[in-house]
């Protein structure tokens, strides 16, 4: 059996679990596939390395040829993130531009720094010393909240809008914002270049407005091309093209292909979708809105499914995982001071819900964007205390991810419902 097989069969499996948990859990919808897939991990874990099962063996070794990185970063995350964005409303964004600038910007780099400075203290004191400028590529790895794993739960709790539209907003461009920085130090840590300002700085400017301004473009002929076309068939074709050919020419440029998604399926979300259907009717660009939202859940239940067979192929220790652990409240400190910090200027301003700083901390949930970067640091380059730097950082995060899924993906429905009766109330 090969890679591709795997994934057929992963898809199928996925599926099932989504079917099964319609009547038996009755979880949200990630939730129950991330759960699933620990399960499923635990288990080929004992099969191989308790019982020696040949079958799971082979089965984990398939799951080390695949390429995480390439998979997601180069692949399925343009579909995901364009997929995101074509349903996030433009008005609603635009009110909260203040604050989505804020929390994408400011938050963002200054949770990588202060998980940066944590986790450097936390890994020294426990013995293994690794260097600050990995343990601030950490910090800019686990800092984006996921838009995968934020916009499936979200939408199904339905959260008040303002706080649903920041969360939405946040996790669709502080993903793009975050490979940025994360890009940026990883060029310095592995690449050699040079850590002054004026570099760094115009790494980041090209990568962060380069994908914009090229979303910008592909929205432009996308635009032309929908409305010009007359068949529905073909506007679908035009539409996938986007997250394909678009999404691979931004990379090959060396440009955020995730801001150029995110812009791009805004501004076709909301001003393409609103021209065609005024010229050919609504039953058209539902047919296109369906089928992408089809196309966002599956790429979901295939995407958490393989998130947690991957730890299967890690030389884990209850070191590391104790490590992970650790991790946890450090992260959500550096969430709840990154994005509390802001909302105190901005409360001077605008009245929020009481439980707004609350629910960004706590529903800011990590995924396979932070996986998939964490999988992206060679292997056998640098080793911390006899441990491969690649193994250690994959399996810190994937505890942190994991505890961000289920926990707080389980826990984080009693604060919007508060959120929600309360504003029930005042109305």
């Amino acid at each position: 059996m090969n890679a591709w097989y795997l994934i057929c069969f992963l898809s199928a499996l996925a599926i099932f679990i989504a079917f099964a948990n319609q009547y038996i859990l009755k979880m949200q919808t990630t939730i129950a596939i991330t759960t699933g897939s620990v399960i499923i991990s635990l288990l080929l874990i004992v099969a191989v390395k308790l019982l020696g099962d040949q079958h799971a063996l082979a089965m984990t070794q398939i799951v080390s040829s695949i390429n995480f990185n390439e998979l997601l970063l180069k692949g399925m995350l343009g579909f995901l993130l364009f997929a995101g964005a074509l349903e996030i409303d433009l008005l609603a964004l635009k009110k909260q531009r203040f604050e989505i600038t804020a929390l994408v910007l400011f938050s963002t780099i200054t949770s990588t720094f202060i998980i940066g400075y944590l986790s450097f203290y936390i890994f020294s004191a426990l013995g293994w010393p690794v260097p600050f400028i990995y343990c601030l590529l950490f910090g800019a790895l686990i800092s984006p909240t996921d838009p995968i794993a934020v916009l499936a739960i979200i939408k199904q709790m339905k959260a008040p809008e303002g706080i649903s539209v920041q969360v939405e907003g946040e996790s669709l461009f502080n993903d793009g914002i975050g490979l940025v920085i994360f890009t940026t130090i990883f060029a310095v840590a592995f690449y050699g270049t040079q850590a002054n300002f004026t570099d760094i700085a115009e790494l980041f400017i090209t990568d962060a407005l380069g994908g914009i301004a090229f979303g910008l473009v592909i929205a432009l002929v996308g635009h032309y091309l929908i409305i010009n076309s007359r068949d529905v068939n073909i506007r679908l074709l035009i539409t996938l093209s986007i997250p394909s050919a678009g999404f691979a020419a931004a990379n090959l440029w060396h440009i955020s292909g995730a801001l150029a998604m995110v812009t791009s399926g805004i501004l076709l979300g909301n001003i393409t979708r609103a021209k065609a259907t005024e010229i050919s009717g609504p039953d058209d660009t539902r047919y296109v809105k369906d089928f992408w939202h089809a196309t966002d859940s599956f790429l979901n239940a295939l995407l958490f499914l393989i998130i947690g067979m991957l730890i299967v192929t890690m030389p884990i220790t209850f070191n590391e995982i104790g490590l992970g652990l650790l991790m946890v409240p450090a992260v959500l400190i550096a969430r709840f001071i990154s994005v509390g910090t802001p909302f105190i200027i901005f409360k001077r301003y605008r009245t929020y819900d009481k439980h707004s700083v609350k629910i960004l901390t706590w529903g800011g949930l990590r995924g396979g964007l932070a996986l998939a970067m964490a999988a992206a640091i060679p292997h056998d380059k640098v080793f911390i205390g006899g441990t491969d730097l690649h193994d250690l950082i994959v399996i810190v995060t994937y505890v942190v991810v994991i505890f961000s899924i289920i926990v707080q993906g389980l826990t984080i429905s009693p604060l919007i419902q508060s959120s929600i009766k309360a504003t029930e109330y005042k109305t």
